[in-house]
């Protein structure tokens, strides 16, 4: 089990590719997209 091996996190490094021991980091959202800063509030 080493760099030669698909099934853990060090092979998927070798190899460049993702799965679940390797998953891939979700970009965050910012805060300001969420709430919507920039819009007013729209009356009911």
């Amino acid at each position: 089990m080493g760099k030669g091996d698909k099934k853990t996190k060090r092979g998927k490094i070798n190899r460049g590719t993702f799965g679940v021991r390797r998953p891939r980091i979700k970009k965050k959202t910012p805060v300001e997209t969420k709430i919507n800063v920039g819009s007013k509030a729209e009356p009911k």
